[in-house]
């Protein structure tokens, strides 16, 4: 019954709909209503497992915003912190002490993650810093360290070079608004 329900719904959303008030009660008034949604959202909706997909999109978001959340204020206070530092000694030594802290904190439950939230953590993480991955890897541990871990994210399907597109992960930047983390 709520599948019928849903269907009919999508059906009316999905078409355009217009509605003319009748010429006897006011003469000199006709409304039109126009509803449409894109085709994409259309389509994606007739998927049979959308509703099952999106769920699982929105459990992985919820999972891994908080990370990126995370690196992003870690990067902004780390940039901070290296402009004021006087020698390039101290730069090296504050970086350690820095992913030393972020390793001891975080690496366990980095480990436990999905294929599917890293690939959606990589993208979060562009999102919320401007930068990849791999460029943030490359300018702190520099190039070695970063095609290395390159190269481990493609064994896992993944690339640190991805991008953030609000256009096409359009349903990441929906729940991302939707968690009210904007």
């Amino acid at each position: 019954m709520k599948l019928h329900f849903i269907f009919f719904f999508g059906l009316i959303l999905g078409m355009n709909w217009q509605m003319k008030v009748s010429a006897q009660a006011n003469p000199d008034t006709v409304l039109y209503y126009t509803f449409s949604l894109p085709d994409f959202i259309v389509e994606a909706q007739k998927d049979s497992n959308y509703q099952k997909n999106y769920q699982r999109l929105v459990y992985n978001v919820r999972k891994v915003l908080p990370y990126a959340k995370m690196a992003s204020f870690r990067f902004q206070l780390m940039e901070q912190n290296l402009q004021v530092l006087p020698s390039d000694r101290a730069r090296k030594e504050y970086l350690k002490r820095t992913e030393k802290a972020i390793k001891e904190q975080f690496m366990d439950d980095l480990k436990n993650l999905t294929r599917s939230q890293g690939r959606i953590l990589i993208k979060l993480i562009y999102r919320e810093t401007g930068k990849t991955t791999y460029d943030l890897l490359q300018t702190y541990r520099g190039d070695l360290t970063a095609i290395y871990w390159q190269g481990m994210a493609k064994v896992f399907d993944a690339n640190l070079k991805e991008e953030f597109d609000p256009i096409e992960d359009w349903q990441i930047e929906q729940i991302v608004k939707q968690l009210g983390f904007e």
